[in-house]
Parts: C-alpha cells; structure tokens; sequence
C-alpha cells in the first residue's frame, strides 16, 4: 500500500510542478509508450541475461512481496515462541525422546497444529525440526550446533539477497538505456533536418523524455523496491535468528521460560512483544 502511495507522491510531484511551470505535457505523453517499449524492452532482456532462473523466479516472488504487508508481526513471533516453549517443556518434563514424534512428523504433531500462522511455515518448520533432531541424537554439542546455524542463516540470507541484487543492477542500468532510448532520438532527429523548427523541436523533445524516464524509474521505482525487498530480507533472517537463540539457550541449560526470553531480546523494538505479552500469552496456550 505505502509502496503506491509513493509513487503516486513522487509522480504527482514531477508531473504536477512541470505542468504548473507550463510544461507541455502533451509532447511526454506522445513519446512515452515507444520510450516505455525501448527501455523496458532493454531492461527486461538484460535483466534475463544477467541472472540464472532461479534467481528470476525469486526476484519475481519478491517483487509481489513488496505490495504486501509483513508477515513478521507481534502475534506471528508470540505464536513462534510459545510453540518453542511448548517443544522444550514437554522435552524438560518427558526427556528429549518425547518430541522425537513431533519432530519427525511436524505436520502431525499437536504441537505445530497448535500454532498455525508458524506451524504451516515451511522453512520455520524445517529449520526448527532440523536442529531438534540433531539435539535428541545428541552428537553435537551447543557451539557446533551454532556454527551449523550460522552457516544455514548466511546461506538463506545470501539466496535472499540475489534478487535484492538483481532489481539493484536494474536500476544501475534503466538510467543508461534511457540515454540509449535518447540517443536513438537524437539520430532520428539528425535523419529529419530539413523539417520546420517546431517539428524538430518536438523530436527533440521526445528524444529527451528516454534520458528522464530512465533516470526517473530507477530512482523512484527500482531502488526503492530494491531497498523495501532489502528490509524484508533482514525481517526473514531474524525470525531463524530468534529460534537460533532459543534453541541454543535451552541445549545451555536454561529453562524453557528463560529460553524464550533470550529469544525475545533478539527481535526488532516494533515486533518484540514485551516481557508480560509474552509470559500470558504462553500461559494462555
């Protein structure tokens, strides 16, 4: 929602102070389908040639992510932490062999149903359940356990991050193939010297609107998605970092409560619910 807000703040601004200054917008609306067709078109070819498929497809999911909200709220990271607490009680209470079912069959356990938002989340699930299972084979002790996470959030984090690379490389690029768009302009203008003043006049004007609408969408439309995908990219890492911390709290020794309250600290101030939230909202479930 606010990424449309945006644009329409950004566009109404440009357009709207280049019509009050008496600025012909009728000569940019002329010229900007075949601007729009060159420089997309160039885009959207290069954009293809600089990156593998994988990374396509998750620049596309990303792009549609941008005009949703977040999914990392308060209530989803309540619901994440009273599910580990209720796996590391009924492992405190029954020994580490009591989740063993649970991990090995999480979409059949009550514990997962019980907290749908993140029992249906299939990384979460996996990422919980597979560092679970390495605590209940209990060959591995806490610091290699970490370094194991480590590797597995920076490698996420790293998957992530292409295609915040790729819309950053395409708005490195659209400025340029805007003056490309230009460019051709000014050539077709060069063909057609022998016309009046005012006919020449608009070529060249339309020539120029390459050069604006290059600079204009990738400063007001491919960075800005670039940085908004960005920051949804560090929400993603630090929900696997808070039940890194959890996780590696309880295999230190700590209760279930105080493990989850090392996991609380790891949140953002606007998500992180606050330390009573949390303990009635465990008690509640």
């Amino acid at each position: 929602m606010f990424v449309i807000v945006g644009w329409l703040v950004c566009l109404g601004c440009v357009f709207g102070v280049f019509i009050a200054h008496g600025g012909n917008i009728e000569v940019i609306l002329h010229a900007l389908p075949f601007e729009l067709i060159t420089i997309g078109g160039a885009t959207i070819g290069a954009f293809l040639a600089n990156n593998q498929m994988k990374v396509v497809k998750k620049t596309v999911a990303g792009l549609g992510a941008c005009f949703k909200g977040s999914k990392y709220s308060k209530a989803r990271y309540m619901e994440l932490m009273a599910l580990l607490f209720d796996i590391l009680q009924k492992a405190r209470k029954e020994g580490l062999m009591a989740i063993e079912n649970d991990v090995e069959n999480p979409h059949e356990s009550e514990l997962f149903k019980k907290y749908a938002n993140v029992g249906h989340d299939h990384h979460v699930v996996e990422f919980i359940t597979d560092y679970l299972r390495m605590m209940v084979s209990g060959n591995l002790n806490a610091h290699e356990i970490e370094s194991i996470m480590d590797s597995e959030i920076e490698t996420h984090h790293h998957e992530e991050h292409a295609a915040v690379a790729a819309i950053q490389r395409i708005a490195g690029g659209l400025p340029a193939f805007g003056i490309v768009a230009a460019v051709l302009g000014v050539v077709n203008t060069m063909g057609s010297v022998g016309q009046p003043p005012a006919v020449l006049g608009g070529m060249i004007g339309s020539a120029l609107v390459g050069t604006f609408l290059g600079i204009l969408l990738a400063y007001a439309f491919a960075e800005p998605l670039a940085g908004l995908l960005e920051q949804k990219v560090e929400e993603g890492s630090k929900e696997f970092q808070c039940i890194k911390t959890v996780l590696l709290a309880s295999m230190q020794g700590y209760n279930p409560s105080t493990a989850i309250e090392f996991g609380r600290k790891v949140l953002y101030s606007t998500e992180r619910p606050t330390f009573g939230e949390l303990e009635a909202f465990v008690k509640k479930k």
